[in-house]
């Protein structure tokens, strides 16, 4: 078998090593090692390759914690030391903005990271059942696979969460709908736990009074989803504590449904959306966007500064979530909420808001080219951009430099998924 040494991580945390001048990918390979691989896949200009022998390990490697881990395809980076892990996410985002973008940022700021276990308090598990495995299975898919991991706990999850595992499991094997519960969503807040599941058949009444004396078991809330996310509703217990999180640093309480986007590390989101409010350093009397605006997670901190701030979503669903938090916080008075696609943004439809003094911006995945190119003439003096996906921000970030004539004044990595190959960001740039 080859043998080569790790020159750096890739965007997926694979070891990046050559051979007679291909590159080859190795999962679970770390920067610095000198590893035997075996190719499971080859192209003309790479391969890819499972580990086989660590035959000279990097002092950032550790033994994983998880008894899943290497199966479960849940996490990707549980051999790598945690502050080894947001080192090497500072170094994917630099190289992104670099060889994607052409750019680099007058200044990198110190990534944001918090706890490295328990921290996900937002998860989407399959449930299947399968006679050989003795039952019903419930946990992210294996690695490169649809089957589900035989899964008893998970580390990532808050300790009360993992320990539901193995209850579940027993709870939907008696389920009449047990073949027809594909997936079950844990959405975890500040003053309950509320699970989701999606339902492809109705529930009989000796499933129903299971759920229920489940979840006075457990403590948790069972939300049912019977057709698309519209659906979904809260079955038992119906009257009790909200599903919310709380931005304390800003006196914020923000509702939430299941279904909705929110982020999956709350520790990490409080130190974002203070490093944004910073960076952003909004004024009374400035009149200021956030685009891709959410349920308000950014939007009522900004309004709480006393600026007027305007937020425009592509869910109708939760912009109206944002109205309501808005309310609950005292902060109709400066807060205004659109609904718009800004994946069709133009020059024309963004005048049509009015002028801005700065924006903030927190795409999906895709990124926001539509809305950094329909920037005008009159375009905000600092934007500040919190991102998903390095390779979107490069590419965004090359045409407000380029053609929008920004600074790049800085940029950093935030770990909100420790062990995962998943690296967010915050940029920030600056008209002269």
């Amino acid at each position: 078998m080859p043998i080569g040494i790790i020159e750096s991580l890739d965007h997926e945390a694979r070891g990046i090593t050559r051979l007679e001048g291909k590159t080859v990918f190795v999962d679970s390979a770390l920067p610095g090692e000198t590893v035997e691989y075996a190719s499971f896949r080859r192209k003309p200009s790479y391969e890819l390759a499972h580990l086989v022998a660590v035959l000279k390990p990097s002092t950032a490697r550790v033994i994983p914690r998880c008894v899943h881990y290497g199966v479960c395809g849940g996490c990707a980076m549980q051999h790598m030391e945690p502050s080894a892990q947001v080192a090497a996410k500072q170094r994917v985002l630099e190289d992104s903005l670099w060889h994607i973008g052409r750019v680099r940022p007058e200044t990198i700021l110190p990534p944001i990271h918090g706890a490295p276990w328990g921290y996900r308090h937002r998860a989407r598990l399959a449930v299947r059942k399968v006679a050989k495995k003795g039952g019903v299975l419930v946990g992210f898919h294996e690695r490169r696979s649809s089957y589900i991991t035989d899964m008893r706990g998970c580390d990532v999850l808050p300790p009360h969460v993992s320990a539901l595992l193995v209850p579940l499991r027993e709870l939907f094997a008696v389920l009449s709908v047990a073949e027809r519960l594909p997936q079950v969503e844990i959405a975890v807040g500040e003053k309950c736990t509320a699970l989701l599941l999606r339902i492809l058949e109705p529930l009989n009444a000796r499933d129903e009074q299971l759920l229920r004396d489940f979840a006075d078991r457990h403590d948790i809330v069972f939300y049912l989803q019977p057709k698309g996310p519209d659906t979904a509703y809260r079955f038992y217990p119906v009257p009790g504590p909200r599903l919310s999180y709380t931005l304390p640093e800003f006196d914020l309480e923000l509702d939430f449904r299941p279904t909705d986007f929110t982020q999956v590390n709350h520790a990490v989101n409080r130190l974002l959306v203070r490093r944004a409010l910073r960076l952003l350093d909004p004024q009374a009397g400035e009149r200021i966007a956030d685009m891709f605006c959410g349920l308000g997670n950014f939007t009522l901190p900004i309004a709480r500064s006393g600026a007027t701030v305007v937020g425009i979503e592509g869910s109708e669903a939760l912009v109206r979530r944002g109205r309501e938090s808005a309310t609950e916080n005292g902060l109709d008075g400066n807060v205004a909420f659109g609904v718009a696609n800004l994946f069709e943004c133009t020059e024309a439809s963004l005048v049509a808001l009015g002028r801005f003094d700065k924006m903030l911006i927190d795409p999906p995945r895709e990124g926001a080219l539509e809305l950094v190119k329909a920037l005008g003439e009159d375009a905000p003096r600092r934007i500040v951009y919190v991102s998903c996906n390095p390779a979107t921000l490069a590419r965004d970030a090359a045409v407000l430099v380029s053609d929008k004539g920004y600074r790049f004044v800085a940029a950093g990595a935030v770990n909100m998924f420790p062990h995962t190959a998943h690296v967010e960001s915050i940029a920030v740039f600056e008209r002269p």
